[in-house]
């Protein structure tokens, strides 16, 4: 890239070039050696990497090389797939840290665009540094028009999810030719853009939905107020948005900005490692993240909410829950990571609260969702197992009581993960050793078999193709 493309980016990469850099080093801090016994009694010695904190790990990169066997571990629950600087969680403490930072003191006195310049250049920012970087964002919130006409491409029943992944991918074909992943500088700028951007993004998508007029970003608001202004706000009214309602969204997005090597953020890793342009990896990444196993477990907490209707039905479905012959599941509650309390969950109970109160907004849902909040922290089944409420649950409620839609939820998600997802991509790029990522498989189909040729085959039961109806509407299809 022969020209920064501003002021800012030109004077102030330069000073954190070297900052940023020490922060990555992708190195253990010491090693030790496992004995590993096969089956025919021959021994391989592999060396185990201690990391900062955590478990120690051992390291199989030689393992078939030196035996000829493969690891299997599907699920990839007790595999590290890289070692990295940027967040640390210990599931039996209910411990997060950004950076080394704990998540609960990040929440309560940072931002989410401190959190972003954190996890860019390894350090929090001083005053001046924040206000230069937060002008940077928000100036970088726009959008090529080009862009904008993509939007009406979708039906108008789209879920937003669909659109996100259309229009983040489509931001390759705009951003491809100016910048060399190779150069810190360039990831950089890169990261800048799409963060920043995303949130812009995001709205569009809401308001094409809802058949509203585009609403330009301004720079006489902030990062996170500009967000709420192009979402929520009318050219025939001014925008007002309580100080309250910004915190909270503002300590969401901190809450979600990364979270170690989950689903999306490895799917990001992969795609990377392949040399992909970044804002396509990204879209990887949202692919992922719109399961309700993951990003979507916000938005399932309310359609189980919904399922269950009323606050009489609380006790049957918590029965429903306990039962293992029974398919429901009790959305919100408990982690697969921590064993113990979410630590974003205590955060987010006391910001749910806090805008419940302010918004003065009750319905059937809302009042609900603290029903069953309230019953089933009292509820042996649930204490015993630690299956308390996580971040998604209280999110989802926020979400509800700010008026924002459903189908929206797993949107935010993206939006507040992606500084996560790109600083995960620059740390990968910035690596000394570039190398495609390629699991194993253990191979159970059939083997070698003989060639039959067709018109010599039978015809087998189990195989029968199954017959679409013509007029199926999945993709448009019409009888002709």
């Amino acid at each position: 890239m022969s020209q920064s493309p501003n002021k800012w980016h030109q004077e102030t990469i330069d000073s954190h070039k070297s900052k940023m850099e020490k922060t990555v080093p992708i190195c253990p801090l010491s090693s030790d050696i496992a004995t590993l016994t096969l089956p025919n009694g021959k021994s391989v010695q592999l060396p185990v990497y201690k990391g900062t904190k955590g478990p120690p790990m051992i390291d199989i990169t030689q393992l078939y090389s030196k035996t000829g066997y493969f690891t299997l571990d599907p699920g990839f629950s007790s595999t590290g797939a890289c070692m990295s600087t940027m967040t640390y969680i210990d599931g039996d403490k209910g411990e997060l840290l950004y950076r080394g930072y704990p998540i609960e003191i990040l929440a309560k006195y940072s931002s989410y665009i401190e959190v972003c310049y954190l996890f860019i250049y390894g350090h929090l920012p001083s005053q001046k540094e924040l206000q230069s970087f937060e002008e940077t964002m928000v100036s970088e919130m726009m959008i090529n028009e080009k862009l904008i006409e993509f939007y009406k491409g979708f039906a108008s029943d789209s879920h937003p999810m669909a659109i996100m992944v259309g229009v983040v991918g489509a931001l390759s074909a705009f951003m491809h030719k100016d910048f060399d992943v190779n150069d810190p500088r360039d990831r950089e700028y890169i990261a800048i853009k799409l963060v920043a951007k995303m949130p812009t993004l995001a709205a569009y998508a809401y308001r094409t939905a809802l058949g509203l007029p585009i609403v330009y970003p301004n720079k006489k608001y902030s990062f996170i107020e500009n967000f709420l202004y192009m979402m929520f706000s009318t050219p025939m009214n001014d925008f007002n948005v309580d100080k309250v309602i910004v915190k909270a969204l503002d300590t969401i997005f901190m809450l979600h900005a990364d979270h170690e090597q989950n689903a999306s953020t490895s799917t990001v890793r992969i795609a990377g490692s392949s040399l992909a342009n970044p804002f396509a990896c990204i879209a990887a990444g949202i692919t992922a993240l719109w399961g309700p196993y993951h990003g979507g477990a916000n938005e399932a907490v309310l359609n189980m909410l919904k399922e269950i209707g009323n606050k009489e039905n609380i006790p049957k479905y918590l029965q429903m829950a306990k039962s293992k012959d029974n398919s429901f599941r009790l959305m919100g509650f408990g982690h697969r990571v921590y064993k113990n309390y979410d630590p974003r969950a205590k955060v987010m109970q006391e910001m749910c609260y806090n805008v419940l109160e302010k918004t003065k907004r009750a319905n059937d849902i809302l009042e609900l969702a603290i029903q069953l909040e309230q019953t089933a922290l009292k509820d042996d089944y649930f204490i015993q197992r630690k299956l308390y409420p996580n971040v998604d649950f209280y999110t989802g409620i926020v979400y509800e009581a700010l008026s924002i839609p459903t189908s929206m939820f797993t949107v935010m998600f993206a939006v507040q993960r992606s500084i996560g997802w790109i600083c995960q991509w620059m740390e990968m790029m910035s690596e000394k050793v570039q190398r495609i990522s390629r699991p194993r498989q253990l191979y159970v189909g059939e083997d070698q078999r003989q060639y039959i040729p067709i018109q010599d085959r039978k015809e087998e039961e189990k195989s029968r193709v199954c017959k679409l109806p013509m007029h199926s509407s999945l993709f448009g299809l019409v009888k002709v």
